[in-house]
Formats: structure tokens, C-alpha cells, sequence
């Protein structure tokens, strides 16, 4: 399981990392003021670009922790900055890279409950990460790449997969 939490993640922050640098620069050669973006939205009820950076951290941290059998770290939800969203996603890198690989050993039979919005869930390691951690994760990778590629960022597949 450690093959399939660690090492896709950290890449995909990584790469993540990269469109935020390559959108600064962008929005620095147009005249563009970066901090119009952290606020944008793709539709009026989606969440705004600067959230789908902290959800698509915060994502990949509850996933590997919980596959880990670790109490996930809490992120403040405090970055204003396409700076400040870069060293979340350096923190959360950082805290992925942290875990062992033995930690994952036996994952994908180990319980995972999640409270939300009132209720539980309740599904094996396997399940959690095939339908509902890693869908979640970039998802809201996606949604953050698709603001800056609808905003004018000359970004590419290569971009998004990190290559």
C-alpha cells in the first residue's frame, strides 16, 4: 500500500508545486495580479482556487496517515499567497514522506471510519483509497489545475502528471 500512497502523492504535490510556480510567473508576465486567482471559483457553488490547494494537501496527508494507522495532522486553512500555498504543499509533502513503509503493511484490510457531516463511514484500507481518498485527492487537483488552465496558464498534461 505504501507504493500506492507515497510515492503518487508526493509526486503529484510536487507537480502540483510546479503549476503554481509556472501560473506566478505567467500571471508576473502578463501584469496580472496572482491574488486575483486565490479567490477565483470555476462556478459560483465550487470552492475557490486556494481551497482546492489546501483540500488536495490536507487530502493526501488524511490518506496517508490514516493508511498509516496514524491521527492525522490538522493544516490551518490560512495561505493567502501562491507562496504561502507552495509551502503548504512542501508541508504536506514533507509530512507524507514521513511515513514508514512498514506503517502500511496490512492497509488495505484495516478499518477506516470517517465522521462526516453527522455520520459515518466505514470502509476496508482498499476501499478508502480506491473510492473515496484518491478520487477526493485530485479531484480537487484537477478543479486547482483547471482554474489557472481556464485563466490563460500555459500548462499541459506533462504539467499536471509531473513530467
Amino acid at each position: 500500500m505504501h507504493a500506492f500512497v507515497v510515492p503518487p502523492l508526493t509526486r503529484s504535490l510536487g507537480a502540483l508545486s510546479n503549476v503554481l510556480t509556472k501560473a506566478e510567473a505567467h500571471f508576473d508576465a502578463t501584469k496580472v495580479d496572482p491574488s486575483v486567482l486565490i479567490g477565483y471559483r470555476l462556478f459560483p457553488d465550487m470552492l475557490p482556487f486556494s481551497r482546492q490547494v489546501q483540500l488536495t494537501c490536507d487530502f493526501g496527508a488524511r490518506m496517508a496517515a490514516r493508511l498509516a494507522e496514524t491521527e492525522p495532522q490538522s493544516f490551518p486553512d490560512v495561505e493567502t499567497t501562491f507562496p504561502e500555498l507552495r509551502t503548504r504543499i512542501a508541508t504536506a509533502r514533507s509530512y507524507i514522506d514521513g511515513f514508514d513503509a512498514a506503517a502500511y503493511e496490512g492497509a488495505e484490510e484495516r478499518t477506516i471510519t470517517l465522521k462526516m457531516r453527522g455520520s459515518e463511514m466505514t470502509l476496508s484500507g482498499q476501499a478508502y483509497l480506491t473510492s473515496y481518498a484518491l478520487p477526493q485527492f485530485y479531484f480537487h487537483m484537477t478543479t486547482a489545475y483547471n482554474i489557472l488552465r481556464h485563466n490563460g496558464v500555459p500548462l499541459g498534461k506533462g504539467d499536471f502528471m509531473g513530467a
